[in-house]
Order: structure tokens, then sequence, then C-alpha cells
């Protein structure tokens, strides 16, 4: 009985010690990521001062850029604090009352930060989407940052992000947590889009839906993965209307009410008619890829 208790403690003082090492491993490559300083190059994005620019802006923040959904309706930042082994992760306070960046960020430090998902003290920023935002146009860009430069300051002071142990293992499964590390910093700057009711501008306008929905629109595995949006999924059975209304009430055809949380609808749901029809136009252009769940009945 001796031999198998010592045996026993050996084998658990060899798994904690092989478990520590992991965990020290973990550590230092995360701490790497989160401290890596980017040295990029900021090119000039003009600011326009004009009204309908403002408003421009205001309309991409409030449905493509989906920055209220986690800077809150007045962006002026919250922290999410989801206990020791996750951590804190404070949203910024995007205006210029205390505690926001808008007192202190110059023209080149917004197009940094929202292009490039890089922060003042040149490290990435967290959980901050730069990597589908450096899609957008340099007038689409400047007009957000005209937008936000007018927000009403808003005093909001917020606590200093944390990562605890179980945040560093999503650092290390998700590359898109710290955006700089994956941009193409030097890559060519976004084309100008011509609006208008055409799978071009649709294209244009649902970059941001690939963050649930991938890359080719067919879903993703997994929480917050998206449903399969190509004409080999459920949204084949809409109509251009169906999809509309969905958008616009969070009830599909179905009668499913959508989650806002896992699905923006509200922030969707402002886009006009005619870029809803856009999008619509693009998601029904892309190749058709089955749901394993159709790919299955389709051979019974």
């Amino acid at each position: 009985m001796r031999k198998v208790l010592k045996w026993l403690g050996i084998l658990m003082g060899a798994l904690l010690g092989l478990a520590l090492l992991a965990l020290t491993a973990i550590y230092y490559i995360t701490e790497t990521r989160l401290n890596q300083v980017y040295d990029v190059q900021v090119e000039s994005v003009p600011i326009p001062t004009d009204q309908a620019s403002i408003e421009r802006g205001r309309h991409l923040v409030t449905t493509m850029g989906f920055c209220t959904d986690c800077h809150e309706e007045n962006l002026a930042g919250v922290a999410w604090d989801d206990g020791p082994l996750v951590g804190k992760v404070s949203v910024r306070n995007l205006t210029t009352g205390d505690g926001g960046v808008g007192s202190t960020y110059t023209d080149e430090d917004w197009v940094r930060a929202i292009r490039h998902g890089i922060g003042l003290d040149g490290k990435s920023l967290i959980v901050m989407p730069s990597n589908f935002y450096s899609r957008i146009s340099d007038a689409d860009l400047g007009a957000i940052i005209a937008y936000l430069k007018q927000l009403p300051p808003v005093d909001n002071e917020l606590p200093t992000t944390t990562i605890g142990p179980m945040a560093r293992l999503f650092i290390l499964q998700d590359p898109t947590i710290l955006p700089a590390a994956i941009i193409d910093h030097d890559g060519p700057r976004p084309p100008e889009p011509v609006p208008g009711v055409t799978v071009e501008y649709g294209e244009y306008l649902a970059t941001v839906c690939t963050i649930c929905h991938g890359e080719d629109l067919a879903g993703e595995e997994g929480a917050g993965g998206g449903m399969n949006l190509t004409p080999g999924g459920n949204l084949a059975n809409w109509t251009e209307d169906d999809f509309i209304r969905s958008v616009r009430t969070g009830v599909t055809p179905e009668g499913e009410t959508l989650d806002p949380e896992m699905m923006p609808w509200k922030s969707i749901g402002q886009f006009s008619d005619d870029e809803l029809k856009a999008i619509w136009l693009y998601i029904n252009s892309v190749p058709a890829v089955e749901t394993p769940e159709q790919a299955s009945q389709g051979t019974q």
C-alpha cells in the first residue's frame, strides 16, 4: 500500500510539474505577443468637417462598424469582468470626457487604432476587429473619425485590462484577439466603393459579416460561429423581403428570434433599404456551401 501511495505521489508531482511548465510557457508566449511593439508607418487620411460626411460616419459607426455593440450606445466604453480566470477587458471610452481617448487622440492615432489595431503604446489593441476595419476605404474611415471627434463628452474612467489564464489560452487559439499581429500593415489601401444596389457594394458593406460567418459566409463551428449565409444554407428559402424583415425585426421567416448578442441585427437593421438589398445581392452571389446537416439530409 505504501508503494502504491508513493508512486501516486510521484505521478501527481510529475503531473503538477508538467502543468506548471505548460502554464509558464503559455504565460511567456502570450506576454511576448501582448507586449510586442509594432512600428507602423501610418498614412494620412483626410478627415472631413462637413455635416454630410459626419452623418455618413455616424451611419457607418452604428451599422457596418458595430461600434455601439462593444463601446455602448454613447460610445463611452464599458468593462467586461469575467472573473480572475478569464480577466477584465476595458472597451475604450471614445469620447472626450474623463477617461476617454477622444481628448488625446490625434487623427493619426485614430487611423492607427482603427485600421491597424495599434494603441498609443505601439502594442496591439485587444479584441478590436481592425483586421476587418482595415478594409474600410479612406473616405469612409475619414468620415468615421470625423464623427467620433465630435461625440458629446461622457465621463467614464475604466479599469486597466487584465488577462487571466483562460484568456491567455484564447489568445493562443484565436489570433484575431490581437489584430495587429495578423494585419498586412503595408498592404494596398482599400478602393473607394461606389454606393448602389450592386453585388460589389454589398460585398463592401458585408465585410464585417465575415467576423462570425467566415470569409466564405458559410458559417463557422462553435459558439458565435454564425449561420450559413450562402445559397447552400437556409437563406436559399428566403426572399429579399424576408431578409430585410429579419434584420429589421430580429425574427426569421421560420419564427426564430435572433439573439442580439450573437447576431447584431439591431445594428444591421439600421442599414438603408438599398444597402440591405445590395448585401442580399452579394450573399446570393457567393458560392453555395452546404451545411453538414443539409448535406446529410440530401443523402437520405
